[in-house]
């Protein structure tokens, strides 16, 4: 079902446009990633050089402000495609008075266009959608083609942190003993319900 356009978006999405990342192109199509490269100065935009961490999928924003607020020596980018959802997640780290936080409104397919290679610490897919049909496994944020752009982004050896409430991409319990947990609002909504969640975090190998 398509999301209904929010009442006043666009001026909702101006007042937010120093949290919001500017793209050069946001019309990019799959095979237009690789090639139209307009590659993202994070140093400039944050205003320094502390490490940089990416969240793919950050729905209304409750982790990636979170983990801003808690990291303060860090900075981190929070990827969203759908405007309706990510001027709610730019008002709260507005509100919050965030610094070290940046909104970026594109599909997963299209990060290589925007962010420089080998510069990211972890990437977070945080209550993805599990597209559990076989015909659709092409379109879930683990499949082998957007792995392969993560490669990428990544540092050498530094990991991918995801979370779930399907038990088939995890194996990892809500009630676990992993420190530092930051909670999604997906996340305390399942839990409120009495739903595991299953948390895994790999590291791609380096060719």
């Amino acid at each position: 079902m398509r999301m209904r356009h929010k009442k006043n978006l666009d001026s909702r999405l101006g007042a937010v446009e120093d949290y919001l990342i500017t793209l050069r192109n946001d019309s990019l199509n799959f095979n237009d990633a690789l090639s139209e490269n307009h590659i993202l100065d994070l140093k400039e935009m944050f205003g320094n050089d502390n490490p940089v961490y990416l969240e793919i999928g950050c729905g209304k924003g409750q982790f990636g402000c979170t983990f801003a607020k808690q990291n303060p020596d860090a900075n981190i980018i929070c990827v969203e495609k759908v405007k309706n959802v990510i001027v709610i997640a730019c008002e709260n780290a507005q509100q919050q008075g965030l610094e070290n936080i940046k909104f970026l409104n594109c599909a997963g397919e299209y990060l290589q266009s925007y962010l420089p290679s080998k510069t990211f610490e972890t990437i977070f897919l945080n209550f993805s959608c599990p597209f559990p049909k076989k015909s659709y496994a092409s379109h879930r944020l683990t499949s082998e083609r957007f792995l392969n752009i993560y490669k990428t982004l990544l540092k050498p050896n530094a990991p991918i942190c995801q979370k779930t409430d399907n038990m088939h991409f995890f194996e990892y319990l809500h009630n676990s003993d992993f420190e530092d947990n930051i909670v999604t609002e997906y996340e305390e909504k399942f839990a409120s319900q009495g739903m595991p969640i299953y948390r895994l975090e790999a590291r791609l190998k380096q060719n």
